[in-house]
């Protein structure tokens, strides 16, 4: 067996920290593509769909590799909430969140060679009630403004929530279980200390 290369086609230091942590040695190739909605996309196929095309884009850049993309949204009363542009955002979306519960739709894509593969989770997740001035101090922490729903579950934001049901690492951006399985399924085996080929491929 050989080991094989493994790109992360995302900036997200979370990413790199969960494949860190289940012993997944990478390197980091953002994708950069465009990320709008196409017309009646359903929330969790656009999460795919991104998540598809970062890999392939990366890919083809990268011969050889085995390339990891992942795409995250926070949707609630079927609005999709993205990263706030500014502290007024941030707060609109924290107020939309406080007391109630809303999904986190975190797909995975998986590209090795001609073939690829991908899956989605969506845990539930439900806030404590906020109120103005708890969401202004969160706001100061500065963490919301680079996260989709203006929220990080790895961070400070792990003290908003009072449950999640579901996968806690699909929430903080990378569900480690659905991503070594869509790995094995490319003819890819994980041991605790990397990936290799497996030898049937």
């Amino acid at each position: 067996m050989s080991g094989v290369r493994v790109v992360l086609a995302s900036s997200s230091p979370r990413r790199r920290e969960l494949l860190s942590m289940i012993g997944i040695p990478h390197d980091v190739l953002p994708a950069g593509i465009d990320e709008r909605y196409l017309p009646e996309e359903d929330p969790p196929a656009h999460a795919e769909r991104l998540a598809r095309e970062k890999a392939a884009a990366v890919a083809s850049r990268v011969a050889g590799a085995l390339v990891i993309a992942a795409d995250t949204i926070v949707v609630v009363d079927g609005d999709v909430l993205g990263k706030p542009r500014d502290r007024e955002e941030a707060a609109a979306m924290l107020r939309r969140l406080s007391g109630r519960s809303h999904t986190v739709h975190t797909a995975v894509a998986i590209s090795y060679g001609t073939r690829e593969a991908s899956g989605v989770e969506s845990p539930c997740v439900t806030f404590r009630a906020l109120d103005d001035v708890q969401i202004a101090a969160y706001i100061d922490t500065g963490e919301p403004m680079d996260k989709a729903g203006a929220y990080g579950i790895q961070g400070f934001g792990a003290t908003l929530v009072t449950r999640i049901e579901g996968d806690y690492f699909a929430v903080m951006g990378l569900p480690l279980q659905r991503t070594v399985a869509l790995i094995e399924s490319l003819g890819v085996a994980y041991q605790f200390h990397g990936l290799h080929d497996s030898e049937t491929r």
